[in-house]
């Protein structure tokens, strides 16, 4: 029953950490505005986050595999919700832009957070349903940020939105006290098997498939997030409140598929079926629907463009089933923190080129299409990257010594 709790927590952390994330960009059209900001200097600021998000999280990795892990959650979610706040508080460009690098900072913790505690205190067979209510909360946290906070800043400012955020968020540590994850958990680590160092995991091939992996799905959901609020309102025309309801609807489709897939993985994965064949399969359909889906909704009329941008979200949902179920099931209870954070590092690195790069298209192009067929190009790229790096599926059992890689018969002992 405690783990139930963990999990809820934890579906909750991630949603809050992409309301906070991601709000910015729904504040967007309006900090333009205030600030008289060009499309680039926009871009530069929504990237500001990755600058630090990414290379925090290699320190993260390492904090979570040496230390506890619910400790260090607990200190970088604090960190994150104070910095939130704080950016209600400031003016000017310059002051913005050390908040958001102080965001990426705390923010950096949870993914080599989640990935830890899935993979020493979950058991295997219950790894992709679990992922899935956490990567649930991370579609969520837009869906709410766009609805919510799109409509509550357009009537009462987004200063106001960023302030009371943060004072709601703080309450969770309250319960995250009590019910937070102890113990050695269900695989603690013997004397015959060790902690592999940054060097250990960067010589495996399949840790690069997951690195590069993320970056391509990482891209075009970044691009979303950063991107669509303004792309809606000021390309497309829709208001404000519009705006809200569609981009809500866009990943709370993504939070729903994300569920069901985990759980259709799971029980296929009982009936018999390969922990290869089930994520690759759905990375592999989830991606090409994500890539034809998002470059329709770039030529789409105004109709038919909100289809395509709800199909986008459902099939982005089929990936986020499968993420991080590869990465936990390939690292191990050893090595899950330390990979994530690399993985996160690298991956997410794309949410800093996704931001930018938008804004020097708009700039240059004056419209939104090459950035959308930027972002259906590397989903298209993410595909051949998670079947020719990664793929099969199987554990690695780490040694003083040196890397053993077992068959899938090896998934439940590992």
């Amino acid at each position: 029953m405690a783990l139930r709790y963990v999990l809820v927590l934890l579906a909750v952390s991630v949603f809050i950490n992409y309301i906070d994330r991601g709000n910015l960009s729904i504040a967007a059209p309006m900090l333009k505005d205030e600030l008289g900001m060009t499309g680039s200097q926009l871009g530069i600021l929504l990237s500001a986050f990755f600058w630090t998000y990414g290379f925090a999280q290699i320190l993260s990795g390492w904090l979570v595999d040496r230390f506890s892990v619910s400790w260090i959650m607990a200190i970088g979610f604090f960190l994150w919700s104070v910095a939130t706040g704080v950016t209600g508080l400031v003016h000017g460009f310059t002051s913005l832009l050390i908040v958001r690098l102080v965001l990426g900072v705390g923010e950096s913790v949870a993914y080599p957070s989640y990935s830890k505690i899935m993979a020493k205190y979950f058991p295997a067979s219950q790894r992709a349903s679990a992922n899935s209510v956490i990567a649930s909360g991370l579609a969520c946290g837009p869906a709410f940020g766009m609805l919510a906070g799109g409509i509550l800043m357009s009537r009462f400012g987004w200063r106001s939105f960023f302030v009371v955020l943060s004072l709601a968020s703080l309450l969770w540590l309250l319960p995250w006290f009590r019910w937070m994850p102890r113990g050695p958990g269900l695989a603690p680590l013997s004397q015959a098997h060790g902690q592999p160092t940054a060097l250990q995991i960067l010589k495996k091939r399949s840790a690069w498939g997951t690195f590069l992996g993320l970056f391509c799905n990482a891209y075009s959901l970044y691009f979303l997030i950063a991107w669509l609020p303004y792309y809606l309102v000021r390309e497309r025309h829709f208001s404000m409140d519009a705006m809200a309801k569609i981009g809500g609807a866009v990943f709370l489709i993504q939070a729903v598929c994300s569920i069901v897939c985990g759980r259709l993985g799971d029980r296929w994965i009982a009936l018999g079926a390969s922990r290869t064949r089930v994520h690759m399969t759905f990375m592999t359909v989830g991606l090409l629907g994500n890539a034809g889906f998002l470059l329709l909704s770039a030529v789409a009329p105004p109709g038919l463009v909100i289809v395509m941008l709800l199909l986008t979200g459902a099939s982005c949902g089929l990936t986020m089933a499968s993420t991080w179920p590869i990465t936990q099931t390939v690292a191990g209870p050893a090595a899950s923190g330390r990979w994530t954070g690399l993985q996160c590092a690298f991956g997410n690195s794309s949410g800093a080129l996704a931001s930018a790069l938008t804004g020097f298209i708009l700039d240059r192009t004056g419209q939104f299409f090459w950035a959308f067929a930027a972002a259906a190009g590397f989903y298209v790229l993410g595909v051949f990257t998670w079947i020719c790096l990664v793929s099969p599926v199987e554990p690695i059992i780490w040694t003083q010594k040196g890397v053993e890689h077992l068959g899938e018969a090896g998934v439940e002992s590992a």
